[in-house]
């Protein structure tokens, strides 16, 4: 079976995707935001090189992270427990996405190009994509970047310029959904590094029920807040984590081949 090429109303049914390369449902299309919304409703994502078509993914299992299931290792919770940093959200979107998109050591290229960048942009200005970042002295020191649709949140890419900045902001954007009642935050590809943090796979269909259950037809978005307080280290569940990384394989699959990594 082939990708669908022709994307006009809406895309093609995400059971059609391909099994090699994991998850390939349809190819070209925009990057509107109705585009992007209509995606991520259904569970799909663009990804991408520069110079290639618009790819749109639809992966079989999913790697996921339920909030009341993240898992921190005991130095990750002693930094925590230090200080030292402030959490901000939403204060420099642009900022964190170039940083994410900085190249990294042993890889040649980025997905985070600029057309990526000027339509996560548009969702951010829509109060749709949010960043998490960590800020020390003074210094945007690593962060994040995703999607809030209703009560899901789609990581989209990290990264670290200090030691542990891309996790701290982690924690606390877990922390801060937990209080939210968000269900669930889409990791997309499975590797040890996301089971170390407490993200575990589950189907596509299961997938797709949550979203249903978790996204609601009329979406509100607007700048984020985050609450003080968010981390109390005699709550924090101690186990063995390194970093959310995504590392796929696969001639198809773009350059800098990694979804929600850590720098």
């Amino acid at each position: 079976m082939r990708p669908d090429t022709h994307i006009h109303a809406s895309f093609p049914p995400v059971e059609t995707a391909l099994a090699e390369p994991n998850g390939l449902l349809a190819v070209g299309g925009d990057l509107s935001p109705q585009r992007l919304l209509e995606a991520y409703r259904k569970g799909i994502f663009p990804w991408f090189n520069e110079d290639d078509p618009i790819l749109w993914w639809s992966p079989d299992p999913r790697m996921v992270l339920f909030p009341h299931e993240l898992k921190i290792s005991r130095s990750l919770q002693k930094t925590l427990k230090k200080g030292g940093y402030q959490i901000r959200a939403d204060t420099h979107f642009a900022q964190v996405m170039h940083a994410c998109a900085s190249p990294r050591r042993g890889q040649a290229g980025t997905w985070i190009h600029p057309q990526m960048i000027a339509a996560y942009t548009a969702l951010h200005e829509m109060g749709l994509a949010h960043s998490v970042e960590t800020w020390i002295d003074g210094e945007l020191a690593g962060g994040l970047y995703g999607v809030a649709l209703g009560r899901m949140f789609f990581g989209e890419s990290m990264f670290s310029r200090v030691t542990d900045a891309s996790k701290i902001a982690l924690v606390h954007l877990v922390q801060q959904l937990r209080q939210w009642e968000f269900g669930m935050i889409d990791c997309q590809v499975q590797t040890g590094h996301l089971a170390s943090l407490g993200a575990r796979e589950i189907s596509r269909l299961e997938f797709s029920r949550r979203l249903n259950m978790l996204i609601p037809e009329f979406l509100s978005g607007g700048k984020w807040k985050f609450a003080s307080g968010l981390i109390e280290p005699k709550e924090a569940p101690i186990h063995s984590a390194n970093e959310m990384k995504h590392e796929t394989q696969g001639a198809q699959q773009p350059r800098h081949n990694q979804r929600f990594p850590e720098k």
